[in-house]
C-alpha cells in the first residue's frame, strides 16, 4: 500500500530532514511512527500526502508513483487518504456537521450522499449529538473525533495521524486511538504517528522509529 525507496528530503538546513528512508506498510496494515519531536515524523507524513516533495528516492502510494503525480492532479492522490492534525484544523465559522461535511463538498459529491455520509461518520465517533455544535464549543477530544470523521467520510484507503492524541490526557487518548483501530480492522490502512511509549506499548502494532531524520527500525 505504501512503499519509500531511500528516500531524502532536505530544507537547506545543517542537517537533512529525512536521510535514506526506505520501508513499506501493508494493506490493512497499522503502525506507529514515533521519535523525538525534530526526528522527521511530520514530514514523511506531508511527502506521503505531497504537501511536501522529496529530494532523492521514490515513493509508491497505492500503487502511484507520487512524485510524478502532476500539481492539478493530487486529487487522485489524496481522495485514497485521510490526513488527521494534531491541532485538529477544523472550521470556525462551520458547525459539526458542516465540518464532515465540507470533505465530501469538494470531491463533488451530491446532496443526498453527503447527508447520509456525514451522518454515519458522526455516528461512527458518537458525535451526532453534537452536530449544530461550532467547534469552539468543543472538547479537544470532540474536536479530534469531529477531525476523524471528516478523515473518513470519504471512505479513504489510507489514514495519516500526525500526533493525533499529542493534546489529549492520557484516557481520552485511548478513545482516540480505538477509533483508529476500529478504521483498522475494516480494511482502511493506518500511519499513525506518536511520541507516547505508554500508548505504543498497550498496543501490538509495528513500531517504525525514526532519529535525526533516519530510520532506526524499518
Amino acid at each position: 500500500m505504501i512503499q519509500l525507496f531511500n528516500v531524502g528530503k532536505s530544507y537547506g538546513g545543517v542537517a537533512p530532514a529525512l536521510i535514506d528512508i526506505t520501508f513499506s506498510v501493508k494493506k490493512g496494515e497499522f503502525i506507529f511512527l514515533t521519535g523525538p519531536s525534530g526526528a522527521g515524523k511530520t514530514t514523511l507524513l506531508k511527502i506521503l500526502y505531497r504537501t511536501e516533495k522529496y529530494d532523492q528516492g521514490q515513493v509508491l502510494v497505492h500503487g502511484m508513483n507520487i512524485g510524478k503525480i502532476p500539481d492539478r492532479k493530487l486529487y487522485t492522490l489524496r481522495r485514497e487518504i485521510g490526513f488527521v492534525f494534531q491541532d485538529y484544523k477544523l472550521l470556525a465559522k462551520k458547525n459539526v456537521f458542516e465540518n464532515v461535511a465540507f470533505a465530501q463538498e469538494v470531491i463533488g459529491a451530491n446532496k443526498k450522499r453527503i447527508r447520509f455520509k456525514t451522518w454515519e461518520a458522526l455516528k461512527n465517533v458518537g458525535l451526532t449529538h453534537k452536530k449544530d455544535s461550532y467547534p469552539q464549543q468543543l472538547s479537544g477530544g470532540e474536536q479530534q473525533r469531529v477531525a476523524i470523521a471528516r478523515a473518513l467520510v470519504n471512505s479513504p484507503k489510507i489514514i495519516l495521524a500526525d500526533e493525533p492524541t499529542g493534546n489529549l490526557d492520557p484516557e481520552i487518548s485511548i478513545e482516540i486511538l480505538k477509533l483508529f483501530e476500529h478504521a483498522k480492522k475494516a480494511g482502511v490502512t493506518v500511519v499513525f504517528a506518536t511520541h507516547d511509549q505508554d500508548m505504543i506499548r498497550s498496543r501490538n502494532h509495528r513500531v517504525v522509529v525514526i532519529k535525526r531524520g533516519q530510520l532506526v527500525n524499518p
